[in-house]
């Protein structure tokens, strides 16, 4: 009779199982960054430096001067006027006192309507950066 020099390990070895939970973390953590922030179309003004911090509200401008807000993860809501946008920011500050509010302006619209939702959040000591896109290499 021949005997083995080595014997069958019966446990079960969790290396190939690590492999796959990594690459598919990897995976979730890649199309994670594709997903738009934002669901309105806003051409954004062009800028060196972006922000890093995740905002926990929106305010949104679109060409047509329509203003819609977001908290957090909601849905953006229309609104109208700047007694409402007061009234929102008000709102999240209850909600999370180091709040801060980006503000997504498209590029077409008049610098007096941003000059405006700046003051509104000069005025009440709102936290408030403006958001704007890398500029594109070819030029």
């Amino acid at each position: 009779m021949i005997k083995r020099k080595t014997k069958a390990i019966d446990g079960f070895s969790m290396s190939s199982m690590t492999d796959i939970i990594f690459l598919l973390l990897i995976f979730f953590m890649l199309t994670s960054t594709i997903v738009a922030p934002n669901a309105i179309k806003v051409l954004l003004p062009e800028g060196k430096a972006q922000t890093h911090a995740k905002p926990m509200a929106r305010v949104t401008i679109d060409k047509e001067l329509n203003f819609f807000v977001q908290w957090d993860k909601d849905e953006p809501a229309q609104i109208e006027g700047l007694e409402e946008l007061t009234a929102f920011l008000f709102e999240c500050r209850e909600k999370d006192e180091e709040m801060y509010v980006a503000l997504y302006a498209d590029v077409s619209i008049p610098y007096g309507e941003v000059v405006k939702v700046l003051n509104i959040a000069n005025d009440n000591e709102f936290k408030m950066v403006l958001a704007t896109r890398q500029p594109d290499k070819k030029r």
